[in-house]
């Protein structure tokens, strides 16, 4: 039997002057959960995010890049660099619930769209920046992106092996935690709204989000803790061993929290392991234990260690690929993939909305728009006429 339509922010209006990954992927969690969201582009060449993909993924000439955080909006073209087309700006900010902007800090504001002028409109209104260093701060001008922040916060710096350069984490992980943030943010403050009346400006500072995500190593750091990468290949900065991933036959396999004594178990009790056995002793010498383990995973396979291990009660899991990743029985339950028909790319694989509700199931009302794909039908809404529409139209303001 299939789900109802999820429809827990039906009826509410969100205005997205958004480009890369932070502001589409953020109120693409806002239009999941049933938000009219309506991205304004520039006309003719649209949000940056059309022009580029990674891996160079462009089936049937269509960013991927743009498909995969661009779901369930729709798509206007305005220049907002003339005065007809900040006038038409203007109108649908006092339609909207919501108004989430993730430009250079001021830009907006320059064009005559800031938070300021979009209160006087809508007092009420929600007003939600993402910024990469702060509006306020000495570096609001620099350019800010997932790389340059993860370098910037500490994130790469705990991140590799002793004596090597710091390793980035292979996924945009900034981006994406800034834009659940940046859904958290507004869905608290449509609740304060409610309660209230009031509306507010919100903002998402990547920078902050990357030292969000950095809180048990910065946190132990402040406090006397000691966070070193290590010389071998254990997993983290700060953990003790065996925690860390491991190199057996035929692939790998990752050890979580979990006791040496535990380990050596499942090893037949291997005599050079008694030795670690100490708890306190875990985290001090964690290489020489690493150093110990690794023949024992070396002469057997994945399969094998994860069995063993298991038994014993150790945390642990073999280390997969995307292609493994998605015939693993686990994912297969959690159906976590869609598939959608788009009119120029075919058919596309996607991740769904990754949380479950028992109200209903988020819906693809609307496939990744086409540039400007429903400029006139939302200029109509906000009370134009086919000839006001023509008109600018043949000015080029949409």
């Amino acid at each position: 039997m299939a789900s109802a339509e999820l429809k827990l922010l039906s009826g509410i209006r969100v205005l997205s002057f958004t480009h890369f990954m932070l502001g589409p992927a953020g109120v693409q969690y806002l239009a999941d959960m049933g938000a009219d969201v309506i991205k304004v582009e520039p006309p003719r060449r649209g949000a940056w995010e059309r022009s580029w993909a990674g891996g160079d993924t462009f089936p049937g000439g269509e960013s991927a890049f743009f498909m995969l955080a661009n779901r369930n909006c729709r798509s206007i073209t305005l220049d907002l660099k003339t005065e007809a087309g900040q006038e038409v700006a203007r109108r649908l900010m006092s339609e909207a619930d919501v108004i989430v902007e993730n430009f250079r800090p001021g830009i907006l504001a320059r064009f005559g769209l800031g938070y300021e002028e979009a209160k006087r409109i809508k007092p009420d209104i929600i007003y939600a920046s993402g910024t990469g260093y702060g509006a306020e701060g000495p570096y609001r001008d620099l350019p800010a992106q997932d790389l340059l922040i993860q370098a910037m916060s500490g994130l790469a710096s705990v991140t590799g092996r002793e004596g090597q350069a710091p390793v980035p984490s292979g996924v945009a992980v900034v981006d994406q935690h800034s834009a659940v943030l940046l859904a958290m943010a507004v869905l608290a403050a449509l609740v304060h709204r409610e309660r209230t009346g009031e509306g507010q400006r919100l903002e998402v500072i990547m920078l902050l989000a990357a030292l969000d995500l950095g809180v048990e190593p910065i946190v132990y750091s402040l406090n006397g803790g000691e966070v070193k990468v290590p010389k071998e290949r254990l997993g983290s900065a700060y953990h003790a061993a065996p925690y860390g991933i491991y190199e057996t036959l035929d692939g790998h396999v990752a050890v979580s929290v979990s006791p040496v004594k535990l380990v050596r178990a499942a090893f037949d009790g291997a005599e050079e392991l008694a030795q670690f056995e100490d708890p306190a002793i875990a985290f001090e010498r964690r290489e020489d234990i690493r150093a110990a383990l690794d023949p024992h995973f070396r002469s057997r396979k994945t399969g094998d260690v994860v069995k063993l291990l298991r038994e014993h009660g150790v945390w642990c899991t073999p280390v997969q690929d995307y292609d493994e990743v998605f015939d693993d029985p686990a994912v297969v339950s959690l159906d976590p993939l869609m598939e959608i028909d788009h009119p120029r790319a075919g058919k596309v694989k996607l991740l769904k909305h990754p949380v479950r509700y028992s109200s209903g199931e988020p819906a693809v009302r609307y496939l990744p728009p086409t540039l400007g794909e429903h400029t006139a039908s939302v200029l109509a809404e906000a009370g134009y006429t086919e000839a006001e529409i023509a008109s600018l139209e043949d000015s080029g303001v949409v």
